[in-house]
């Protein structure tokens, strides 16, 4: 592996909120580790922008094969100004190779393509064990969505800004169970909360810092459900 990337892959570990590795302690699943105080998630809702409800923009449109919009630039580039960009791996081998542990490169990509690791699944608590021929079990979610935040401002950013949103390794990635994924699709918090609600508080910090760091509201629904959460936290 390059000292670049090293470096890369070292700044966003530094940035990122610590990643829950939760155990099961009575039976239930214990508190995720490095999850943000009551008073961190306060203070970061005070500096959050509220808006009454999500509106609707036209023109969100992901997909980039010809004829579409392409309005979040192509899935995983590599070609942004953020943490791991311009590195040689694309963004989502960076997020497994940061969040996984016991990780296997394959041979030949320079410490690129990840094929096998251990992922302790921020939102369900679960040990999940990644292979990429089953690359669909472990997804990377964008925990603030970029449908939601095209809705709530990304529309009138340059293109630049929105595709370094979608591939932040610092404020907005997180490799998650591939169901989960799913289920989530583009729900803010008023419409979804991780199964495991040991990890909420966990889950509610690092909505509000991708929000706070871009600019992006919540709506009113989201407010509550967040301050609802805040009152669960140690």
């Amino acid at each position: 592996m390059s000292m670049e990337r090293v470096l890369a892959l070292l700044s966003a570990v530094l940035a990122v909120l610590v990643l829950p590795g939760c155990e099961m302690v009575g039976g239930q699943v214990a508190p995720a580790p490095g999850s943000p105080t009551r008073v961190e998630i306060e203070q970061l809702l005070a500096a959050v922008q509220v808006m009454p409800a999500r509106p609707n923009p036209a023109g969100y449109e992901r997909g980039c094969k010809a004829g579409q919009g392409c309005v979040f630039g192509q899935a995983w580039s590599d070609d942004h100004d953020g943490p791991g960009g311009h590195d040689g791996c694309d963004t989502r081998n960076n997020v497994l190779a940061l969040q996984l542990t016991a990780v296997e490169f394959r041979a030949g990509t320079n410490n690129c393509v990840v094929v096998a690791g251990i992922l302790q699944d921020p939102y369900t608590g679960n040990r999940i064990e990644f292979a990429k021929a089953e690359a669909r079990d472990v997804q990377i979610d964008h925990v603030y969505p970029l449908a939601a935040a095209w809705d709530m401002g990304a529309s009138g950013w340059p293109l630049e800004r929105r595709v370094r949103f979608a591939n932040d390794l610092d404020y907005n990635l997180l490799a998650v169970d591939g169901k989960t994924n799913e289920d989530k699709s583009d729900s803010t918090p008023s419409d979804w909360l991780p199964p495991a609600k040991a990890n909420h508080c966990f889950y509610a910090g690092k909505y509000l810092r991708a929000a706070t760091q871009y600019g992006l509201p919540i709506t009113v629904a989201d407010q509550a459900t967040l301050e609802g959460i805040a009152r669960t936290c140690p």
